[in-house]
Order: C-alpha cells, then sequence, then structure tokens
C-alpha cells in the first residue's frame, strides 16, 4: 500500500495485560485485526470482538498494514518478530511498543533495517484500565511520511498520541518514556514505603493522606496506590511487579550508559526483586511495599 494511505489492517504480537485491551480497541474501530500471543488461550477471547486468532506470528503479519509488538520485553519481541520474518513484507509499518531499553531498542532497529522495515517507537504510557477503555497516551518518534499510515493504529489505542524527536530519532520515545517510568516507579515506591512507615510506627495511615490532603504534597497516583494497599486490591494488576522490576533495571541500565548514576532506580529495582522472591511478581507493583518487611 502506499505509505501516505491509512492502515486498514494491523498484526497484534501480545495479548498480555496491555495487549489484549489494545487488539479489543483496534478491532472495535474497524480495522481488520489479527492476533497472536505466545498462550494463545490469552487471546481466544478476542475473537468476540471481531480479532482473528493466529496461531503463529508469521500468520499474523501476512499482508497486515501495521505490525504492533507488546511484548514482554525487547528480546521477546526480538525473537516474535524473527518468527514472523519470512511473512514480513518490505516497507512494512512496525509499531514497537514494547517498553525494551535503549539496548533492546537497538537491537530491534537493527532487525527492522535488516528486513526493511520502517520501524515507528512507540512505547505507550498506561496501565490496564486505560489500555482496555483505548486511553492511553502514545508516545511516538520515527519517519514522518508513514504517520499517516499508523494515526488509526494510534487513535483507536489511545486518547492522544506525542509525537517527539524532531528529526524522527527511532529512540526518541523509548527515552522519553523511561523517564516518565522512572517518576512513576519513583511515586510508587514512595507511596509503599510510606505506608509500611506507617504500619511500623503505629500510624494511622488514613491520618497520613488526611494530613496531606489537597496541598502540594498530595497526588492522584499516590491516591491509586495507596488505596489499592489499603484495601489489598493488588489482583488482578494494573502494572505486575515482576514486569515493574524488568523496567527498573532498564532505567538503571539507560542511566549508566548515559553516565547518570540513578541510586533511587537501583534501590527500587532491588525492592521490586525482594517482592517477587516473596512471592508477589504477579500483583501489582504497589507490591513493593511488602519488601519493608522481612516476612513479605
Amino acid at each position: 500500500m502506499s505509505k501516505n494511505l491509512p492502515a486498514r489492517s494491523v498484526a497484534v504480537l501480545g495479548t498480555g495485560i496491555m495487549g489484549s485491551g489494545m487488539a479489543r480497541n483496534l478491532a472495535r474501530s474497524g480495522l481488520d485485526t489479527r492476533v497472536w500471543n505466545r498462550t494463545r488461550a490469552k487471546a481466544e477471547p478476542l475473537a468476540a470482538d471481531g480479532a482473528r486468532v493466529t496461531d503463529t506470528p508469521a500468520e499474523a503479519v501476512a499482508g497486515a498494514d501495521v505490525v504492533l509488538t507488546i511484548l514482554y520485553d525487547g528480546q521477546a519481541a526480538l525473537e516474535t518478530m524473527r518468527q514472523a520474518q519470512d511473512a514480513l513484507r518490505p516497507g512494512t509499518v512496525w509499531a514497537q511498543a514494547t517498553t525494551a531499553g535503549l539496548d533492546g531498542l537497538d537491537a530491534l532497529a537493527a532487525f527492522a533495517r535488516e528486513k526493511e522495515l520502517v520501524l515507528i517507537d512507540s512505547p505507550v504510557l498506561g496501565t490496564k484500565q486505560p489500555a482496555e477503555s483505548g486511553q492511553l497516551l502514545v508516545l511516538a518518534s520515527g519517519p514522518v511520511p508513514v504517520r499517516a499510515v499508523v494515526r488509526p493504529v494510534f487513535d483507536a489505542i489511545g486518547s492522544r498520541t506525542v509525537w517527539v524527536g524532531e528529526h524522527g530519532e527511532e529512540a526518541a520515545a523509548t527515552r522519553l518514556k523511561l523517564v516518565i517510568n522512572s517518576w512513576v516507579l519513583n511515586v510508587t515506591h514512595g507511596a509503599a514505603e510510606a505506608l509500611a512507615l506507617a504500619k511500623g510506627l503505629g500510624v494511622d495511615p488514613q491520618g497520613f493522606l488526611d494530613a496531606i490532603a489537597d496541598g502540594p504534597l498530595d497526588n492522584g497516583y499516590l491516591r491509586v496506590k495507596t488505596s489499592q494497599l489499603l484495601e489489598r486490591d493488588l489482583e488482578p494488576p494494573s502494572f505486575a511487579t515482576r514486569t515493574a522490576e524488568k523496567d527498573a533495571r532498564l532505567i538503571v541500565a539507560a542511566g549508566e550508559r548515559a553516565g547518570v548514576r540513578l541510586d533511587v532506580a537501583a534501590a527500587g529495582a532491588e525492592r521490586f526483586r525482594r517482592a517477587i522472591a516473596q512471592g508477589h511478581g504477579d500483583e501489582d507493583m504497589a507490591a513493593s511495599y511488602f519488601a519493608s518487611f522481612d516476612d513479605g
């Protein structure tokens, strides 16, 4: 198809917490949507929304105008695209939404060049509920001429698309996503540690929340995470602790690559590691709270 025409078909590789909601909104928007997931059972419910569930990545991408990857990490995205490579046409637009980190994105960009794909670096900001409601924030960077192709895809999954990078640099969106994630994870740990300290000191956590209410120390994300902990509403997760630990280590690695020491991010990654070891890996990342206690 012409690079200037909006996409009519999309292949979604990965239908986990985020990918399932994204695929559902793509299918409902009228796009010809094919989906693949390593565990097919997780993709099957999308058939009710009009998506075509496929057995292999190659079957999903065959003839698709846009390929959207939303997998656990960069390595998973690369392995999946390699499985699909025989069915990929030169010039296919690849919207890469996995949080892959800088090193991971380098490998994906090299694959795109090898297979003559047009890579759009497009990580998303949001969790399960925004993904289900099509309200994600899409951070995107890539060649200007093909932005019209991915517009129907990004409009279906997000409330807004922010194009970054003056010259369409392929990693500009990933760099911004890592900065945003560093803030999100730090707020999560701050909420978790404040409640843990309140418990240790015998302070009513509601007293803490009432004291900062509507002031400069208050914020919406703090309220969300403390509510999840106080109500023990950690499953299903909005964003799993296991994935947050991965992202935290990508942030630390990006800092090292840039010559920036990120002590708080490194400590946060260790908190997530301890919470996972205590059995909280599949719970919401607010489970950082449990890392404050030896018994989890």
